[in-house]
């Protein structure tokens, strides 16, 4: 997945995460709600004004915005999970006590 999706579905988690829907935070931004559709969906960057408002009003800080790892492809996701888990093999069953009692 590229960064412009990548990007655009962590700023859509973190809008929601805070209660607001597109319309409200393209009010707050002073945009289009389109264009904060067309951003969320990885269709267009935000200009560095418009990510620093978008920032100030989620209340997140400029790194909390690019960490967006988890929405990486599932096989790049399993691949790294395995790695992890062969580096360190004594974890392997507390790992498997989480992730049962995720899914359970």
């Amino acid at each position: 997945m590229d960064n412009k999706k990548l990007l655009g579905k962590r700023i859509k988690e973190l809008r929601k995460r805070k209660g607001l829907t597109q319309e409200k935070l393209a009010e707050l931004v002073n945009l289009e709600p389109a264009s904060i559709c067309n951003i969320e969906n990885g269709y267009n960057y935000p200009s560095f004004q418009n990510l620093e408002k978008i920032i100030s009003i989620l209340n997140v800080s400029f790194l909390d915005v690019f960490q967006y790892t988890h929405h990486r492809e599932r096989k790049e996701l399993i691949t790294e999970i395995n790695s992890m888990l062969e580096l360190s093999p004594e974890r392997i069953q507390d790992a498997y006590k989480v992730v049962k009692a995720l899914i359970e």
